[in-house]
């Protein structure tokens, strides 16, 4: 068997690797004590290391799992006494949770009969005589997890170089406790499950999931939570300790498999007292040599050494089943960091630098303007509706113009020609009495305006901010990845606005006051409709001085009206009133659409002054004025979270780089293999 070799292979999709397994005890004569694994074929054990060296680069916190034999446990399950008999070294024991963080333990066998074993955490790398291992592991998870009996997901890794260890890697982690002694938190069974399901749900870990023969496995906590996992059991690997306290039975719970476990049991008896590990090897070899019923048990499941040919076997399994996916997503990963990166701003590094970067933000900026508020094109926010400039500038002065008509229809009907009448009265002059008076036209047009002078104002106010808020926002997006530009940039956008506002505040204030000064128009459609409704004066006033006494009649453009207040009034006077009237009906459908149209062309007017002429100015002012553009680096500088993203990213890319040519390496052993 010494020179066989194993298969194993990934799915389908993945290359077919090939890896040398381990070389069993019984291959070798009999010695007093037969290390734990005799022999290790030297193929496997750089692939081993290139895992470890993947493991300490953290690659996992990049979201690449790695093949892990998790060791997991009820307390007091013998979970420290299997991996002590594995490495053949004493580790910390006690009353309660003695593993308070994830230990990862490095065994690797060596020919030196001298041992060497260090400590790895955080930054440091401390060498530990194998004789005071327990006292160096307390005071490391102190240091990490604090001097109380609290838990921490910040691992320590222990390298046990020996003659004769498994060539192993496991990560060991707290034993699961419901009830928390004094000094423990309250939530400590909630801390240790989430921990533990953390690490064992990844399809990459195998559970070895350490049970106390003097259980019923059911109910085993342990076993709960690798069944959440791993339902069919082919990531579990079952070892049960103290064969020896509760043998009856033992042989029927293992080969009954009640719990699932795919990967099989192994049994072991315990180190017991002041042991030497070399003596509780032979302990349980006679053990479970004479033992009335432990000997009926089949050889291959039981002892520490085939708990450890085990190990050894599935640990190369999951290595060759992994190792194509750890290559594919270690490549995603890096292409993916180093577009992401490629994505971000360049950094500045002279002011001519700044200078163009400054311009080509500006320049963009005005691109997006042009496009959302001059060209209707929406392509940049096609699903943002407040960004689509046009339609919503055309929406407003649709509203403009039907609060402007609205204004006519709420006029009243059963006070009809009464104000005109009034007006006629008081602006009698000495003069031709059958003349209309000009004055009274004029009266009565300035009362309809001030009706509605401040709608245009109204209007001024709800574009100008529509404008601001669409003007920010696309300046804000260009300058994100700079918040003194941004900053800069919103503060003279904004106090530019406000002055452009201003002014078309002040215009529009004038064309108010332009429609009340004088009534003038050369729009035919005047004089048309005049005519049209002046022609219903004769029955109008006939309906008023009938003898019939009407109380209302209908005419065209104004629908039903009162009328019998009207009663007793002359007709020279019913004559003037209604022809004022429809006058100033005519002459006010012109005012309203010139107020609308003149309101269109002055916003057309003032955005293309805003995006073309202006707002690239009082930025250049605002940023470029005071020192002549000496302060643009300062004011392109990253923020801290592009400065921090950018940073993350190569640290990422660095250790993918690192990742990468670690499994290269590996990759060019595994070819070598076969040459």
């Amino acid at each position: 068997m010494g020179g066989d070799h194993r298969q194993a292979s990934s799915s389908s999709s993945s290359p077919e690797i090939v890896l040398p397994l381990a070389v069993v005890p019984g291959d070798f004569e009999e010695a007093d004590v037969a290390p734990i694994i005799s022999s290790y074929n030297d193929h496997v054990r750089p692939l081993l290391d290139a895992i470890d060296k993947l493991r300490l680069l953290q690659v996992m916190k990049e979201g690449i799992q790695l093949p892990t034999i998790v060791v997991v446990g009820d307390q007091s399950s013998g979970k420290s006494s299997v991996l002590e008999s594995l490495a053949g070294i004493h580790l910390p024991r006690g009353q309660g949770i003695c593993t308070r963080v994830p230990l990862i333990m490095r065994l690797q066998n060596q020919d030196s009969a001298e041992p060497e074993l260090f400590l790895e955490y955080g930054d440091k790398t401390v060498t530990v005589e194998e004789d005071h291992i327990s006292d160096a592991i307390s005071h490391a998870t102190d240091e990490v997890a604090g001097t109380g009996k609290g838990i921490s997901n910040t691992p320590l890794t222990l390298v046990v170089k020996k003659n004769g260890v498994p060539d192993l890697t496991m990560v060991d982690l707290p034993g699961i406790t419901r009830v928390p002694v004094h000094g423990q938190p309250e939530n400590i069974y909630e801390q240790v499950a989430e921990m533990i399901m953390g690490h064992i749900k990844p399809d990459e870990s195998i559970i070895l999931n350490v049970l106390s023969a003097t259980v019923d496995f059911s109910t085993c906590e342990s076993i709960r939570m690798s069944q959440q996992v791993d339902r069919s059991g082919q990531r579990t690997l079952a070892v049960v300790t103290k064969a020896d306290k509760s043998p009856e039975g033992l042989r029927e719970k293992v080969s009954s498999n009640d719990v699932n476990i795919g990967l099989g049991y192994v049994c072991v008896r315990n180190r017991v007292g002041d042991e030497s590990f070399e003596e509780a090897r032979r302990e349980e070899e006679n053990l479970f040599e004479t033992h009335p019923l432990l000997s009926k048990m089949d050889k291959s499941i039981v002892g520490i050494p085939v708990l450890a040919e085990k190990l050894v076997q599935v640990q190369a399994n999951i290595i060759s089943r992994c190792l194509p996916k750890i290559v594919m997503n270690i490549n995603e990963k890096l292409s993916a960091n180093v577009m992401e990166l490629e994505k971000m701003p360049k950094i500045l590094s002279s002011q001519a630098e700044a200078m163009t970067t400054f311009m080509q933000i500006i320049g963009s900026a005005k691109e997006s303007l042009r496009k959302i508020l001059l060209r209707g094109e929406f392509d940049e926010y096609p699903d943002d509706k407040e960004m689509h400039g046009s339609a919503r500038f055309v929406e407003m002065l649709y509203n403009f113009s039907n609060e402007l008509h609205k204004s006519v229809e709420n006029e009243q009907t059963g006070d009809f020609l009464i104000e005109e009448i009034k007006v006629l009265e008081e602006a009698k002059g000495i003069e031709l009495p059958n003349f209309l008076s000009h004055s009274a036209f004029l009266c009565i047009l300035q009362r309809k305006v001030d009706r509605i002078s401040s709608m245009p104002a109204d209007c001024v106010e709800q574009t100008w901010d529509y404008i601001e808020s669409v003007v920010i926002a696309i300046l804000k997006r260009h300058s994100e990845d700079y918040p003194q530009l941004k900053l800069a940039t919103t503060r003279a956008a904004k106090s530019l606005i406000s002055k452009m506002k201003e002014q078309s505040m002040n215009r529009v204030l004038e064309i108010v006051q332009m429609e009340k000064l004088t009534d003038y128009t050369c729009n035919p459609d005047y004089l048309s409709e005049w005519g049209k409704l002046l022609s219903q004066q004769q029955k109008f006033i006939g309906d008023v001085t009938s003898s019939y006494c009407y109380n209302s009649t209908t005419i065209e453009g104004w629908g039903t009206i009162q009328i019998e207040h009207l009663r007793g009034k002359s007709d020279t006077i019913l004559q003037q009133a209604f022809d004022l009237k429809t006058r100033m009906k005519a002459y006010w459908k012109v005012v309203l659409r010139r107020l609308v149209d003149t309101m269109a062309l002055l916003l057309k007017f003032n955005v293309h002054n805003l995006v073309t002429k202006e707002m690239d100015k009082e930025i250049f002012m605002e940023l470029l004025g005071a020192d002549g553009g000496k302060s643009i680096e300062r004011i392109l500088e990253e923020s801290p979270g592009i400065a921090g993203k950018r940073e993350r990213l190569n640290s990422s890319i660095g250790l993918l780089r690192e990742s990468k040519e670690v499994v290269a390496q590996m990759m060019d052993k595994i070819a070598s293999y076969g040459d």
